[in-house]
């Protein structure tokens, strides 16, 4: 059975969706802002999300961005919001389908329907990354270290992110640097050095011998667990 969690503060919204959904053989979880969705797509790992973008706590996109730091899921937005330069920042934040309100019922399970068949070859991995030093939250996007939370600068975050997400491999250094930087930077390795230099004196018990942030020598770095 595929299960849909749906995310939006209408409750007529929610009802009708779920009504709808377990009539056609859907598993429905729902969720009324944005924070329990997140706590609620890490717990229960839902096939696909229905996400409204006008939430009461967090925004839309930020939702997207928290389910993106650790999942491929399928994400469908269903919003009132018609501007397109809202639909493109939704969609570069990682949504897979964008649906207008007010909406018809077929579309949406029809979208449905061919989000759940593009992603049948994808896994659901664990948002939460353990070493024996420190804990990385891809969901929520924080760190912890004994017990307390460690303040990260957004490119120290941008990172240790895509590290966290390939725990144990290599990530090469013009990866890191066009994924934080952007594309014109590639050359720019000294930045690359810095900014592990600091990560490792706010996440390693001896930054001067790291061993979780490491450097394989002209080729990248690698999370060790």
């Amino acid at each position: 059975m595929t299960t849909v969690l749906v995310v939006d503060d209408e409750p007529q919204i929610v009802r009708a969706l779920r009504i709808n959904l377990s009539a056609r053989g859907y598993d429905v979880l729902t969720a009324y802002d944005g924070k329990t969705a997140l706590r609620v797509a890490v717990d229960e790992k839902p096939d696909v999300v229905v996400l409204d973008l006008g939430l009461p706590d967090i925004d839309g996109v930020e939702v997207i961005a928290g389910l993106r730091g650790w999942t491929s899921m399928p994400i469908i937005v269903l919003s009132a919001r018609t501007e397109s330069v809202l639909k493109v920042e939704a969609l570069d934040a990682g949504a897979d389908d964008y649906v207008t309100k007010p909406f018809g019922m077929d579309e949406l399970l029809a979208r449905l329907r061919a989000a759940v068949r593009r992603a049948t070859t994808q896994t659901v991995e664990d948002p939460i990354v353990t070493t024996a030093t420190f804990t990385v939250d891809l969901a929520v996007k924080k760190v912890h270290r004994d017990g307390a939370e460690v303040h990260l600068t957004p490119t120290e975050w941008g990172l240790l992110e895509i590290l966290a997400r390939n725990p144990g491999r290599l990530v090469s250094q013009k990866q890191l640097l066009q994924d934080v930087w952007g594309p014109t930077h590639v050359g720019e390795s000294q930045y690359l050095r810095v900014y592990l230099a600091q990560l490792r004196r706010k996440l390693e018990a001896d930054p001067s011998r790291p061993r979780h942030l490491i450097t394989e020598a002209g080729m990248g770095y690698r999370l060790e667990l």
